[in-house]
C-alpha cells in the first residue's frame, strides 16, 4: 500500500489532507462530496489544486469536481470547474498525474470540454507543470502567467 511519502512534491502550495487506509488502499477525504476517494496520483494533484483555489478565496460552494460535460454525445467529466458569482463557468481545470506529460492531447481534451462549458479561463496541470489560458470573446486561447484571481 502506498503512503503519503510515495507521492511527489508538487510545484503547488502544500495542502492539508485527511488520509486513511481503507480496504487496503490509501484514501483521502473529499469534504466537498462527503466521501473517501482512493488517493491516486491524479487525485493527489486535484487535492492540491482545490486547496490552492480555496486558499485564493474561491468559495468551496462555487467549485465542482468531476463536473459532467457532454462531448460529441458522450458523457465526460471535467476535473474541476469553478463557477463565477453569476453561476457561469469561470475556470476549467484539467488535472493529470505527475508522470503524465501535458501535451497536445491534454490541451485538446481541455479545449473540447471548454467548447461545451464556455469557461473564461483554462488550467492544465500535472502538479509539476501548469499551463494557464484566458479565452477571448473570439475564442482564442491566450497564455497567462498566473490565474487572475
Amino acid at each position: 500500500m502506498k503512503t503519503r511519502a510515495d507521492y511527489p512534491k508538487l510545484s503547488l502550495p502544500p495542502c492539508r489532507l485527511r488520509v486513511a487506509e481503507r480496504g487496503g488502499e490509501l484514501c483521502v477525504w473529499d469534504s466537498g462530496r462527503g466521501r473517501w476517494l482512493v488517493l491516486t496520483p491524479e487525485e493527489w494533484v486535484r487535492r492540491h489544486v482545490l486547496s490552492m483555489l480555496i486558499d485564493r478565496g474561491i468559495p468551496a460552494t462555487r467549485v465542482a469536481q468531476e463536473h459532467p460535460v457532454r462531448v460529441y454525445g458522450q458523457s465526460q467529466r471535467a476535473d474541476i470547474v469553478v463557477f463565477g458569482p453569476d453561476g457561469r463557468p469561470l475556470l476549467l481545470v484539467e488535472c493529470k498525474a505527475p508522470e503524465v506529460s501535458i501535451d497536445a492531447s491534454v490541451l485538446d481534451q481541455a479545449f473540447r470540454y471548454n467548447a461545451h462549458l464556455g469557461a473564461r479561463h483554462v488550467m492544465l496541470t500535472n502538479g509539476l507543470e501548469h499551463f494557464l489560458y484566458e479565452v477571448t470573446p473570439a475564442g482564442e486561447y491566450l497564455p497567462l502567467k498566473d490565474l487572475p484571481f
